[in-house]
């Protein structure tokens, strides 16, 4: 089922004067020109109040500055521990950013990748395109799940337990941006509910599987590996945040800020309540990935994510903070910390800190969830 969108109230009086097309549209351009420079308004306060971490979000790294001459590197091939015997679950895997993640994972002896995409037939020419890259053939298998979905997720979930009794590294990858402001199935905001609430969801139902695995080696190495931004800075208060009528009154922007914030709250969250996995936040870096199709749609936006296109990361490069996270040696990473490329921790990140606010954030979560039966 399609997400749908919240139906307004409509005034049916015939005295309503009638408004021609080219007006609405005038007025469309006109609020969305308005939103856009609220969210970049928004963006460059943020940049003002924490400068250091905007920078390592949006610049090049120090070792990419210098051109190798300066600080630290990481590469795959070399850094990425031994996964053999591992199985890895990456959602939003058929292509960019999830794509490349498991390219370079799968060259390091996993058991099995499981891809988690909505489209099969993308997912499968996905998964043709990294086995003909790979020295020899992998097990990776399509998973199909649609994250704005419950159904969905727990049918994912069903299929995976079937499949496999162990989970090493779940990357929660996936994400949209840049939507209209319409809802889930479940009556969450379509970037709230896809990006957090249906990967909370997902990790719910699989966290049982991690736990057995953390439990079979007296060193456990799962790992949870979660996207986020620092779009994060921007974003709504928590009461926004969680109500589906206000948050999609916010710009589109700030709707994706209200998740990123959530996907940190809960990788740290994730951490405290379970100390044996691994549980971590990334940001990737502003990436020039399919991410951003949907919200370069907009005449109003399209502009400055073109100009902003310009210094974007490559997928290649900027898939490297989530493999480092995924693939480093466990004594590198530090538990529910948050990371900017490439490795680089921010311990005083406010979602990392606010420890009332990720306990709230969760248990509004987990009552969400539990309306529908999990």
């Amino acid at each position: 089922m399609e997400p749908s969108p919240l139906s307004p109230d409509h005034d049916q009086e015939n005295s309503c004067p009638q408004i021609s097309p080219g007006e609405q549209h005038t007025d469309t351009l006109f609020v969305q020109a308005r939103h856009t420079v609220v969210a970049l308004g928004s963006m460059l306060a943020y940049t003002f109040r924490s400068p250091v971490e905007s920078y390592h979000g949006f610049a090049p790294t120090l070792h990419e500055l210098t051109m190798g001459l300066m600080g630290s590197s990481f590469q795959p091939d070399r850094d990425i521990v031994d996964l053999t015997g591992k199985v890895i679950f990456v959602t939003g895997g058929n292509t960019g950013l999830g794509k490349e993640a498991i390219l370079q994972l799968a060259r390091h002896g996993p058991s099995r990748i499981y891809m988690g995409a909505r489209d099969e037939r993308k997912a499968r020419d996905a998964i043709t395109s990294i086995q003909s890259t790979l020295s020899s053939s992998v097990d990776i298998r399509h998973l199909p799940l649609d994250l704005s979905s419950f159904d969905s997720i727990r049918t994912a979930s069903e299929i995976f337990t079937s499949e496999c009794d162990r989970l090493d590294i779940l990357m929660l990858n996936a994400g949209t941006l840049g939507n209209q402001a319409v809802t889930t199935e479940a009556g969450h905001e379509i970037q709230f509910g896809t990006n957090h609430v249906g990967h909370f969801l997902l990790a719910k139902l699989l966290l049982p599987t991690l736990l057995n695995t953390a439990a079979l080696s007296p060193s456990p190495d799962v790992r949870v590996v979660t996207l986020a931004s620092t779009a994060s800075g921007t974003s709504p208060p928590f009461d926004i945040m969680t109500s589906a009528t206000r948050l999609m009154a916010e710009t589109t922007l700030h709707r994706y800020a209200a998740s990123k914030a959530a996907n940190i709250l809960f990788a740290s969250e994730l951490a405290r309540r379970h100390p044996n996995i691994m549980s971590v936040s990334v940001h990737p870096g502003v990436v020039k990935s399919d991410l951003y199709d949907r919200a370069t749609t907009s005449p109003v936006l399209r502009y400055p994510l073109q100009i902003i296109g310009l210094a974007m990361r490559s997928v290649r490069t900027g898939a490297l903070n989530q493999l480092w996270a995924a693939g480093a040696d466990r004594e590198l990473l530090e538990n529910g910390a948050y990371y900017t490329p490439i490795g680089v921790i921010w311990r005083n990140n406010q979602y990392v800190v606010d420890v009332a606010l990720g306990k709230k954030l969760w248990d509004w979560t987990d009552a969400e969830v539990r309306k529908f039966g999990f």
